[in-house]
């Protein structure tokens, strides 16, 4: 856990599973003019040519996870490590400090009564530990596998997979503050994402 590093904005956790919207929602706060940060972009930051991250996931994994271009391919290095557990916990140890001190020097860039730290392991990774507030977006798994495959072109064993890595739908939103359901249309959800920030608004000032 990152230790010693004052935040000075209050932090609201945004969790999901994969394809539970995350993104989504954290567009629609935006619009109320909150700042987010998402730990999936800064995993993909951390992981460009010349960054000391990619150049320690090459010398674990070999060429075969880099593209002709220098970029990491991801295809490769996923269907290395979501078959073999041992892999991706090497993995983790790599990207999960590199993400973690990348993600500070964001949040210590940004302004607001609140910002959003959009993470799909917040609660795995502890996290959740750096913010005030929790969000979980509950999804039915069957939407999610439905929602990724469209999207991804995975398969649903793929998507299954993946899935095992995370925590389940009900663990999530048992250990959150507030539940935010996405299983209807986007009106819905902008509507449920203006409650959940009025109400954060009078906790936080």
């Amino acid at each position: 856990m990152i230790k010693n590093h004052t935040i000075h904005i209050k932090l609201i956790g945004l969790t999901g599973g994969i394809g539970s919207g995350k993104s989504t929602v954290a567009k629609l706060f935006h619009e109320l003019n909150i700042q987010y940060i998402d730990a999936d972009d800064v995993a993909r930051e951390v992981v460009q040519p010349g960054e000391d991250c990619l150049q320690q996931i090459i010398n674990h994994f070999g060429q075969e996870v880099v593209k002709e271009n220098g970029e990491l391919n991801r295809a490769n290095l996923r269907t290395i490590v979501f078959s073999d557990p041992e892999q991706r916990k090497i993995l983790e140890s790599i990207t999960h400090p590199a993400i973690r001190k990348r993600m500070m020097e964001h949040i210590d860039n940004m302004s607001g009564l609140y910002a959003l730290l959009v993470h799909p392991l917040l609660f795995e990774t502890g996290q959740n530990t750096l913010c005030d507030y929790t969000i979980a977006i509950s999804v039915p798994r069957e939407l999610q596998i439905e929602r990724v495959m469209q999207r991804d072109h995975n398969t649903q064993e793929q998507v299954e997979r993946i899935l095992d890595t995370q925590l389940s739908n009900e663990a999530r939103c048992s250990k959150a503050d507030f539940i935010l359901e996405n299983t209807s249309n986007s009106a819905d959800l902008s509507v449920k994402v203006v409650q959940i920030h009025n109400k954060l608004q009078t906790l936080l000032s």
